[in-house]
């Protein structure tokens, strides 16, 4: 994939559709690209984040451990996606392992990139916060819907 290809990648994610052209070139240019094979871990849960994920091409599973150690799927992340954030924004080990449902190619941001590009255009952090509150919401519905089911 050339440059200007992600570049136009990274324009269809929500986190980066209003920054200019030069700003999504650096950002394609020093982010890594990496391919994960299917069932192999982006990232692991209780690990420290170092660095977030676009995924570029395939599909994820977001999965969490349960009271009984086995691993519950709470989420599918897919191309466009933006994965891992939450452990570089606030310092805390991985809420969720990130799997490979089959082979999938991303670019992974550090976290001293991800930080500068926040600090260098303010709109891109009330985009994030956007996209937190979302998932917040969604999550929240879920689980109302389980406790509604599970009180039944």
């Amino acid at each position: 994939m050339s440059l200007n290809e992600e570049v136009e990648l990274l324009r269809n994610v929500p986190l980066f559709a209003n920054l200019e052209p030069s700003k999504l070139k650096l950002l394609a240019f020093t982010s890594e690209r990496l391919t994960f094979r299917k069932d192999q871990d982006l990232c692991t849960e209780g690990d420290m984040g170092d660095a977030a994920f676009i995924i570029i091409e395939g599909e994820c599973d977001v999965l969490i451990s349960t009271a009984g150690g086995a691993m519950t799927s709470v989420a599918k992340a897919k191309k466009h996606d933006f994965v891992g954030e939450i452990a570089i924004l606030c310092d805390v080990p991985r809420t969720a392992t990130v799997r490979a449902l089959r082979d999938v190619t991303v670019l992974r941001i550090s976290k001293e990139l991800f930080f500068r590009l926040v600090r260098e255009f303010p709109e891109m952090a009330v985009q994030i916060m956007r996209e937190l509150a979302a998932r917040v919401e969604r999550t929240n519905s879920q689980l109302a819907r389980a406790l509604g089911r599970a009180s039944n």
